[in-house]
């Protein structure tokens, strides 16, 4: 049962804060990790998609890493993404992971080349047997080009004790019905968390822990009530929030990738934050910001 009880709620996965010049500003970080913790979010994921990991040099992820734990310091449980191309590059971050204590990490299966379910297995495998902390998969085929099966995840979960979830971005509910159906059986507490926003719900129905959402960046209210109404079985409630997350999750359509809307987002959420991201993205524009003012004032969030 290795972490289960850590693994429930909300997670979300938290924009890394830049100065101007591309450097992390740790009083904008600061502030964000401190009002996500105040707004009862159930633990923090740090260098995920949104974290911009893809773009940062492996100095600017360590480095972010190590401010970001210590300024959590424990107040939350953290997970922790080392996601890259090759085994060994992943291992390296696992063990920076290591030291730092966090509580989980979050691999994706290696993007670019096509893998064998063979060559893939290797890899989660290899990278969890390398390092101490529990590993959580991270399954994005619209980005990694791949799906990581149903088959190797019941695979790895009945070989590979350190394995203990995942984190599923599937476009499509059944996959994750089927995450249950197969892979619980063969471990009881592996945990599942949907990575769309607006499938936590049936995530948690169907029996799985929760969600990674972006948007509990912008409005926790509404992810973290969410699931607080799951728990209190204040099922209108649930459902009011439910249409509310499904309606405002059209954010991630405004511009690809996402990184600077969800920025604005916070910021004009009231959250005093930088909005600067990495090249090659860039800030939204004038009309992209309109269009973000009119979803959240809809979402009844402004």
């Amino acid at each position: 049962m290795i972490g289960r009880k850590k693994f429930n709620g909300v997670f979300p996965p938290v924009p890394t804060i830049f100065t101007p010049q591309g450097k992390l500003d740790k009083m904008g970080m600061a502030t964000l990790l401190d009002h996500l913790i105040d707004s009862s979010v159930d633990g923090i994921l740090l260098l995920g998609s949104g974290g911009e990991f893809c773009h940062m040099t492996k100095e600017q992820r360590f480095d972010v890493a190590e401010f970001c734990v210590a300024h959590i310091n424990h107040r939350v449980p953290v997970l922790l993404g080392i996601s890259s191309c090759g085994t060994q590059e992943v291992i390296e971050f696992g063990l920076h992971a290591d030291r730092l204590e966090v509580d989980g990490v979050l691999v994706l299966n290696p993007y670019y080349v096509t893998l064998t379910d063979e060559y893939m297995y290797q890899h989660f495998k290899t990278v969890a047997e390398n390092i101490a902390t529990p590993v959580l998969l991270y399954n994005f085929p619209a980005l990694t080009g791949q799906d990581i099966s149903v088959d190797l995840m019941v695979r790895l979960a009945h070989d590979v004790h350190n394995i203990i979830g995942i984190k599923d971005t599937v476009d499509n509910i059944s996959h994750i019905r089927e995450i249950v159906n197969q892979v619980r059986p063969v471990r009881p507490d592996y945990i599942i968390f949907a990575g769309y926003d607006e499938y936590m719900m049936d995530t948690l129905i169907l029996g799985g822990n929760g969600g990674i959402p972006a948007t509990a960046n912008i409005a926790p209210q509404i992810t973290c009530g969410l699931y607080q109404a799951w728990r209190e079985k204040d099922y209108e409630t649930m459902f009011s929030l439910q249409r509310r997350l499904s309606a405002f999750s059209t954010i991630y359509g405004l511009d690809s990738p996402f990184f600077g809307i969800i920025k604005k987002a916070i910021r004009l959420s009231g959250v005093d934050i930088s909005t600067e991201v990495l090249l090659p993205v860039k800030m939204p524009n004038d009309e992209r910001v309109a269009e973000l003012t009119s979803l959240m004032q809809r979402a009844g969030i402004l």
